[in-house]
């Protein structure tokens, strides 16, 4: 039975997010690894308020940034997988990984 790993890329810096799913890509087609994605989800909006001092409501303009993220599985290739996210990334890209063992439609 075959392990899918699912990983989450998220990061601020959408050319940096970009760049690391890329190789990520490059490597699996030169290792023959099964690769779906990337699937890009909707940019999110984050918004910080910036208080002028503690324990008042007078604030600045707030703070705002966008979160880009991006989703990968790799099917089987259980080695690659390790070595993925495993790896250093930038400290602007954050990485989660899912592990699910895939059942057949015959087993129980």
């Amino acid at each position: 039975m075959p392990f899918v790993t699912k990983l989450r890329l998220q990061s601020g810096d959408r050319d940096a997010l970009d760049a690391v799913v890329t190789d990520i890509k490059e490597t699996a087609t030169r290792k023959g690894a099964e690769l779906k994605g990337p699937h890009p989800k909707p940019p999110t909006e984050l918004r910080v308020p910036l208080y002028k001092r503690v324990g008042s409501a007078d604030t600045f303009d707030s703070w705002s940034y966008t979160v880009y993220t991006r989703t990968v599985e790799i099917v089987g290739h259980d080695e690659f997988a390790r070595e993925v996210a495993g790896r250093s990334f930038p400290d602007s890209v954050h990485l989660s990984a899912e592990v699910e063992q895939v059942r057949g439609p015959d087993s129980r």
